[in-house]
């Protein structure tokens, strides 16, 4: 089970922040939340489609009741993943290490020369 988020430092509950050093690359609150809820949603897909591929090897034509409850293996993957941090917690962690990037293309489209 590699998960290329099992060796993140992110909190795995709940942790008081300091929300001027999260401010340090957007300059406010608001746009810090926005760029984090961006990225928890990225994460989020990342995770899901990550465990779907691995549970897909664990789909059968046919459900049969007694498969569905003894199937170890696949209880525990869904475990491993269930552990992981959430993923806001992760994309919060990414911030603070500056692991993101951010950019806010109306600046992108000002910066760029005009066509004559």
């Amino acid at each position: 089970m590699s998960s290329k988020f099992k060796n993140v430092n992110a909190a795995r509950n709940t942790e008081t922040r300091d929300v001027s050093r999260m401010v340090k690359e957007t300059g406010t609150i608001y746009e810090t939340i926005a760029v984090l809820a961006k990225r928890s949603n990225q994460i989020s897909t990342e995770l899901k489609e990550e465990l779907s591929g691995k549970l897909e090897e664990f789909a059968t034509s046919q459900d049969n009741l007694e498969e569905i409850f003894e199937n170890r293996e696949q209880i525990e993957i869904s475990k491993y993943y269930e552990r992981l941090p959430k993923p806001h917690s992760i994309a919060i962690q990414e911030l603070l290490e500056d692991k993101i990037y951010t950019r806010r293309p109306d600046e992108d489209l000002e910066d760029a020369p005009a066509e004559a």
